[in-house]
């Protein structure tokens, strides 16, 4: 028996690696799923991939409260409930120094990963089950500073705000509400990250951060996805109000 057999979960930004990944890990154990993302395309792409009458999605743009809305109440009415919520859509945002960052850049990556995160909380937990779980999708960067990426920086130590805040409003009703944060890891938004600090020398980008890492690689998405498994799951049942880091060690500088 699966580790989250009969129960029904939300996994925004559901298309990307981490989301999708996820995805994967919690069919496997069970789940049913709405998957959530912006572009239409890559959800029915994800969707093929997966392959399971359990999953189904949702397009949403996880900024407007409508949006959002819309997506908590189609879980509700195709799949009867909500058990966990991987609160999970971000995106980085270009890599500029403060001074020099775009207004309209910053604007967006806080409406992302900030009011997007919010918005989850406001319009899922009214319709989940009690005793179900929340995970949000910190990163490494709510608890360090990266020179260049002053608004990915805000938005991902505002998240952890979000959470403890959450947490306590949440546990009357044994909800739980955590945190996962993971280091560098080793898909398109790092990729991303590399060119952006870097452009032309991505490579070299990438060796200086294994450097910072002890344990010496990137984090592979599938270590991100087994602690958000355990998050949701029973196993975790009196674990709240938790940061969760799956970086190498990266924030130990």
């Amino acid at each position: 028996m699966g580790k989250l057999e009969n129960k029904v979960a939300i996994i925004t930004g559901g298309a990307g690696s981490i989301g999708l990944i996820t995805a994967k890990l919690f069919l496997q154990n069970g789940a049913k799923i709405m998957l959530v993302d912006v572009n239409e395309d890559s959800l029915k792409n994800a969707a093929t991939e997966l392959q399971s009458p359990n999953v189904d999605y949702c397009v949403a743009d996880v900024t407007q409260s409508s949006d959002v809305e819309k997506y908590a109440q189609k879980t509700v009415d195709k799949f009867g409930k909500i058990d966990v919520f991987f609160n999970n859509a971000g995106i980085e945002g270009v890599v500029k120094p403060i001074t020099e960052y775009p207004e309209e850049n910053f604007d967006k990556v806080i409406a992302v990963n900030v009011k997007g995160v919010w918005l989850g909380m406001k319009h899922v937990l009214p319709r989940m089950n009690d005793g179900g779980s929340v995970i949000i999708t910190s990163s490494v960067a709510g608890l360090i500073g990266i020179s260049g990426m002053t608004a990915y920086n805000a938005s991902k130590h505002a998240t952890i705000g979000i959470m403890r805040a959450t947490a306590q409003e949440a546990a009357p009703r044994k909800i739980r509400v955590n945190t996962v944060n993971p280091g560098t890891v080793d898909n398109r938004m790092m990729r991303s990250l590399e060119e952006g600090m870097a452009p032309g020398h991505a490579e070299a980008i990438k060796a200086e951060f294994i450097k910072g890492v002890p344990l010496g690689r990137y984090v592979q998405p599938e270590e991100v996805a087994n602690v958000v498994l355990y998050l949701a799951s029973d196993d975790s049942q009196f674990i709240t109000a938790t940061i969760n880091v799956v970086d190498g060690g990266m924030a130990a500088y």
